[in-house]
């Protein structure tokens, strides 16, 4: 699948919409300001208030470019299958890695956009409307013996959305990858019947993509998910060795600076990576760099990515 949350827009722009994310999911909607998002983006208060009037509108810019991503690739997904019920399976398995790859992200179009004003609130509403149109073609292959209403589509996504934002503001949720089963025995039963549900139950949900890369072994044994934020940093560190904190988080494009700090000190724990600076000194940078187990898993993991055009080539 190709263009994961991927830059559609200016670099630039994407980086302001990534750091609404971040400072949404931390401060809340109601006490952001322009001036968090461009701390976090990296540009002047003055500059994002030449581009946007105000929190809503850049706001509203970022949910818009959340739900051409969103849409892009699960329309992709689904129009790669034959039957219905086999593209919503994989519609829902790529909405679902996009959660998983990008959290603050899919905060940002899942939750937070019910808290925002009306012009959100229309857009957030069209977006479900098109999602309703794929799933109410279940009701062509309807195998239950009345035709289910044509509300059932609007009451499935709405109870589907109700458990990712649930899971989305747990504080330690599982990876979302593994609800694909579950919530597609939901989507089918009203559809295709309680056989169906128990058959989408206990399907094999495929695991990610680094598996595929012949390179299991290097990763086998970490004790944290590998996701796009970690092949980010790994990559980061392999192309700078001796960055700080503040670069490795500028190269992955990670603006909140405890949230790197997190991510760096999970590697470091996984002897993944190694602090060669003084940083153990009261002010003193840090400088990083990969172990040799790092740069195998730093191999597999940028593999992954590349395939799905998440990182450039090196």
């Amino acid at each position: 699948m190709k263009g994961r949350w991927g830059p559609a827009e200016s670099e630039p722009r994407v980086r302001i919409y990534r750091a609404m994310a971040a400072a949404v999911s931390e401060c809340g909607l109601r006490s952001l300001t322009l001036e968090d998002v461009a701390a976090r983006a990296g540009v002047s208060p003055e500059g994002l208030g030449e581009q946007f009037a105000d929190v809503e509108e850049c706001f509203l810019a970022a949910f818009e470019w959340c739900s051409r991503r969103v849409g892009s690739a699960m329309a992709e997904a689904y129009a790669g299958e034959r039957r219905w019920v086999e593209g919503v399976r994989a519609a829902l398995a790529a909405l679902l890695e996009l959660i998983e790859w990008e959290p603050e992200l899919a905060r940002l179009w899942i939750v937070y956009s019910l808290g925002a004003g009306p012009p959100v609130l229309r857009r957030r509403a069209e977006a479900i409307a098109a999602l309703c149109e794929y799933l109410d073609r279940g009701r062509l292959e309807a195998a239950v013996r009345s035709e289910p209403p044509a509300i059932t589509a609007e009451g499935v996504l709405g109870a589907l959305l109700a458990i990712l934002q649930a899971r989305l503001l747990a504080p330690d949720p599982a990876p979302p990858s593994e609800l694909l089963g579950e919530l597609m025995s939901l989507i089918v039963l009203p559809y295709l019947g309680r056989g169906a549900a128990r058959r989408e139950l206990v399907r094999p949900i495929r695991r990610p993509s680094q598996q595929r890369h012949g390179g299991r072994t290097a990763v086998e044994g970490v004790g944290m998910r590998l996701t796009y934020r970690t092949a980010r940093v790994l990559s980061a560190i392999a192309e700078r060795p001796g960055s700080s904190n503040r670069e490795v988080g500028n190269h992955a494009e990670i603006v909140d600076q405890g949230q790197i700090s997190k991510l760096l000190g999970r590697l470091e724990s996984q002897g993944l990576i190694v602090n060669i600076g003084a940083g153990d000194r009261r002010g003193a940078p840090n400088a990083w760099e990969l172990t040799s187990r790092g740069e195998q898993v730093e191999r597999v993991v940028r593999g992954a990515a590349e395939e799905s055009e998440q990182l450039p080539p090196r």
